[in-house]
């Protein structure tokens, strides 16, 4: 398996310093458009005599340079570590070089501009199903989504509907925790966990509900507020609807009443 990680910032580190532990790959490109960055990441995890990790230049807004990139060094897996708006580059940079290709987030929704909070415009992941069939009739694949969240939920969400449930009415992702950042001086800061812009973005973006019967629809940001106890020690959480792909991967293959996500934002970030 040669593969190449684009973009080497939380996630391509952390990917890479996983892999350093295992043996599943014969050939890891770090490729950033800072070089520096990825071969940090490649400095951090090559063990002497080893040359398994390798750092690269890649504009992944370019389906051109993520292709040339990966036909230069025989890549079968191309795994998309930098945030949505480069998606569909990186993307298309895969099929054109023959790879499988995996991302944790998928192409960009754009709102319905005459009717934005009742009506679906385009919807996240569109530009990539779209292209199903031609990823189809190559015999290549393509793992959209495949992170957490998206990703690991959608993998719970299967096993509910397989062994745990004879009908489902509902099928609600919450996500709340209790998690507390501190400066060095002890006062709590505010510290997201991934991309500042992808979180700003989707949680402005119209949220998407879908119900049987009626398909996909949209409400407004911070929607449909609800008290969820998360389990755990955690405790109560309001959550509110927010655009995410579990609403639109799940309805394509588990059957439910309706499909809904919402986060605990807390009345300070949302304000």
């Amino acid at each position: 398996m040669r593969i190449l990680v684009v973009g080497a910032g939380g996630v391509g580190d952390a990917v890479a310093r996983i892999a350093a532990r295992r043996s599943f790959s014969d050939t890891m490109v770090i490729a950033d458009y800072d070089l520096a960055k990825a071969q940090a990441t490649v400095d951090a995890v090559q063990q002497a005599g080893e040359s398994r990790f390798e750092a690269a230049f890649v504009d992944a807004s370019s389906a051109d340079s993520v292709a040339e990139l990966a036909r230069a060094h025989g890549i079968t897996h191309v795994l998309n570590a930098v945030d949505p708006r480069f998606v569909m580059g990186i993307f298309n940079g895969a099929f054109a070089a023959g790879a499988d290709y995996l991302d944790m987030a998928m192409s960009l929704s754009h709102p319905r501009p005459d009717k934005p909070y009742s009506q679906t415009g385009v919807k996240l992941g569109d530009e990539q199903f779209a292209q199903a069939q031609a990823w189809e009739d190559a015999g290549r694949l393509a793992l959209v989504g495949i992170g957490v969240e998206p990703g690991l939920s959608d993998v719970f969400a299967r096993y509910a509907a397989d062994h745990l449930f004879s009908e489902i009415d509902e099928l609600g992702v919450r996500d709340g925790a209790n998690l507390a950042v501190h400066d060095e001086d002890g006062n709590e800061i505010f510290a997201p966990s991934f991309s500042i812009w992808t979180t700003i973005e989707e949680c402005l973006n119209p949220p998407v509900i879908w119900e049987k019967g009626k398909g996909w629809f949209t409400t407004a940001p911070f929607s449909e507020k609800e008290v969820f106890n998360f389990p755990e020690g955690i405790g109560p959480n309001e959550c509110v609807n927010v655009e995410h792909e579990e609403v639109l991967l799940v309805p394509r293959y588990i059957d439910c009443n309706r499909v809904t996500f919402k986060y605990g934002l807390g009345d300070e970030f949302i304000g």
